[in-house]
């Protein structure tokens, strides 16, 4: 068998494939990234997902993409540990941004850019991804990210600057004692994702003034630091991957036509374009 993972922060969608290349299954578990959760963490959650621990000896290829897998220290960490667990596979581990190119241009040059959890992007001219810099993550960088948002939501609020009626259902819905906030930003594992989850938020209040000049003052960062850099003209496809672009695509067009650029597509979840990547160049 042969698995496939796209492994954001905040979760991670595994396929499996058969000896047919026909999907067998497909699973989801928590987030795996190495570069902000503990080694033990991370091999808990793929052996508490009992589907994968039932083919462990099965499986003979897998290719995961993942969050805080774009530096050789964090991908020798979760490789180990994959090995560790499906002893009989060959692993191939990836940072996410190559499968966010796999399942929106495939092997066509693009601007690709991931606004999830975290935030990135590249230049792939075709078999090379090309970056603006490295990511140093959700603490200096992330623009637009659903943690740079949950931060901002966090900030506004205990500064007293969010509108009122806002500020009334935020705080319905979140436990915002300063106690658990700080336990869970400095304590606990995934602060990223915990940020992240106060960005869902946002969502049903998208067409309140105040969050639409959040997301557009975000969208505009990320476009300053992360697309504009590649020097591009309005025919170079641009596709975004993720949550946050996904359901807040229509402010994301108009700022990129702010920046006299089109966006191709948005793809909230790229695992399926993955699959069929795989599916045309597996053992082919």
């Amino acid at each position: 068998m042969i698995l496939i993972a796209d492994g954001g922060s905040t979760k991670a969608d595994w396929i499996a494939l058969n000896n047919n290349k026909e999907e067998a299954f497909r699973v989801r578990t928590l987030g795996l990234n190495p570069a902000i959760v503990p080694q033990e963490e991370l091999y808990n959650r793929i052996i508490n997902m009992f589907q994968l621990i039932n083919i462990k000896e099965e499986v003979v290829e897998i290719h995961f993409y993942g969050a805080g897998c774009g530096t050789p220290k964090p991908v020798g960490i979760l490789k180990t540990i994959l090995e560790s667990i499906f002893i009989n596979a060959k692993v191939f581990v990836a940072e996410d941004m190559l499968a966010a190119v796999y399942a929106s241009s495939g092997n066509a040059p693009a601007i690709v850019c991931i606004l999830g959890t975290g935030s990135n992007s590249c230049f792939y001219n075709g078999e090379n991804m090309e970056m603006v810099s490295d990511s140093l993550g959700y603490i200096l960088m992330d623009e637009a990210s659903g943690n740079y948002f949950g931060k901002i939501l966090i900030v506004d609020y205990f500064y007293n600057t969010m509108p009122k009626k806002i500020a009334q259902k935020f705080s319905k819905e979140f436990d915002l004692d300063a106690d658990h906030i700080k336990k869970n930003l400095y304590r606990e594992t995934n602060p990223n994702m915990y940020l992240a989850s106060f960005a869902k938020f946002m969502f049903d209040f998208k067409e309140d003034k105040y969050i639409k000049k959040i997301i557009k003052k975000g969208f505009q960062e990320f476009f300053k630091y992360r697309v504009l850099p590649y020097n591009k003209t309005s025919e170079t496809p641009i596709y975004f991957i993720g949550s946050i672009a996904y359901f807040f695509r229509d402010i994301l067009e108009k700022v990129a036509q702010k920046n006299n650029l089109v966006i191709s597509d948005v793809i909230q979840r790229p695992i399926d374009n993955l699959l069929k990547y795989h599916k045309n160049t597996i053992n082919r």
